[in-house]
């Protein structure tokens, strides 16, 4: 792809998101109950490919347990209100009840109150003890301090997690995390992420990593894209990754996964994030507007609390059903965003596909007008996916 001149000595690659694809469906279609949309990661095998990402607004103990009984699999955060506090429910109450001016100051004191091991070794064992897949979140930063209780709560999947996390951390303070020397010491599979690049895809694939995260910025409720300036769209960014999977695995003769984070509304955004090369998602704000959610109407990323630079908003979301209704069915409204893997399914069936990894292989063009074409009438009586 030729890059474009955006000035004299300076130029940039052209990037593209998954509004502005359209998959193509191919000669043959197949029934709907055919389609296999399981995944594999490590040794353990999920009805879903959906992972839910680790933030407090929908990530509880019993949300993570009804997500692993649906087939999916729910990232605590490790670092969040389930860690901080013995009863975070008065606090989730407080965060919902907040004015927009008093949001952001607040929600910094709230999450100023340490971490607690003991809560983190409890969170962990009572995911454990419903019998589903335990998975959780770290910052590198935390990683070291917390590791010894995520190993003594015998963690299955671990997933350490920052805005932007690369395998060659530069620091002329304290000694950072060695993630290639820590992840293949460790017992407990690891997914590390995020990153939008080929390189910073590749490099941590070779850490020995058995998932990586692709996305940065763009998430309903992220503002680093507007804070800090950086991003790229995610059809581009996991295509990278797809290609960076693909020259790590020639090397090594080893499958790392790519695991897309962020950026999907509807069914529909999550198919073409599979066929831009995602092995599994990670999803956060249609996972919010489940009836289970513990934000209480209300969404807001890891960050949202830092302490000198908040990079995430708190948004409204209006709930749409159950979390078995949004992920499974059944829909009752006509824009995408429940029965999302219903959705995939029909995609997935209509363009010919059986698995999840044959269906990296349709052909996609670039069409953005694929979306709106035709839907003046969607538009301007507010229905439909364009409605927004």
């Amino acid at each position: 792809m030729a890059d474009v001149e955006i000035g004299m000595g300076k130029s940039a690659r052209q990037a593209y998101g998954f509004d502005d694809i359209a998959i193509v469906p191919s000669r043959r279609t197949r029934n709907r109950e055919d389609v296999d949309v399981t995944w594999e990661i490590d040794a353990f095998r999920f009805g879903l490919p959906i992972m839910a990402s680790a933030m407090d607004s929908i990530m509880s103990p019993a949300t993570a347990i009804a997500l692993g009984e649906l087939g999916g699999v729910g990232v605590l955060n490790l670092e969040g209100l389930w860690t901080r506090y013995e009863d975070p429910e008065p606090v989730l109450d407080e965060i919902a009840d907040l004015s927009d001016d008093k949001a952001v100051r607040r929600m910094q004191e709230i999450y100023a109150e340490p971490v607690k091991p003991d809560l983190v070794v409890q969170r962990i064992r009572e995911v454990n003890d419903a019998g589903v897949v335990s998975c959780a979140a770290v910052r590198p930063q935390r990683t070291q301090a917390l590791i010894d209780d995520i190993v003594a709560a015998e963690l299955d999947l671990l997933v350490i997690q920052g805005t932007v996390v690369s395998a060659e951390h530069v620091s002329k303070g304290d000694e950072p995390l060695n993630l290639k020397q820590f992840i293949r010491h460790l017992d407990i599979p690891v997914i590390v992420g995020g990153c939008a690049s080929y390189q910073a895809a590749l490099h941590l694939m070779r850490t020995g990593a058995a998932g990586v995260l692709v996305g940065v910025g763009p998430g309903q409720s992220s503002t680093t894209r507007g804070v800090l300036g950086i991003g790229v769209p995610q059809a581009t960014a996991v295509a990278d990754a797809r290609a960076a999977r693909m020259r790590h695995l020639d090397e090594t003769g080893v499958y790392v996964h790519v695991i897309a984070d962020g950026g999907m509304t509807t069914g529909g955004d999550l198919a073409k994030a599979f066929v831009c090369g995602a092995d599994a998602v990670m999803m956060g704000a249609p996972l919010a507007t489940a009836t289970e959610a513990p934000g209480r109407g209300w969404h807001w990323s890891m960050s949202a609390g830092h302490p000198t630079l908040p990079r995430g908003a708190r948004v409204r979301t209006e709930p749409r059903g159950t979390l078995e209704e949004v992920l499974l069915g059944p829909a009752h409204d006509n824009d995408g965003r429940t029965n999302i893997v219903g959705a995939l399914r029909t995609s997935m069936a209509m363009c010919g596909y059986e698995t999840l990894k044959d269906f990296q292989k349709a052909e996609v063009m670039l069409a953005p007008a694929a979306r709106t074409e035709g839907k003046s009438l969607q538009r301007a009586q507010g229905v439909g996916p364009v409605a927004g």
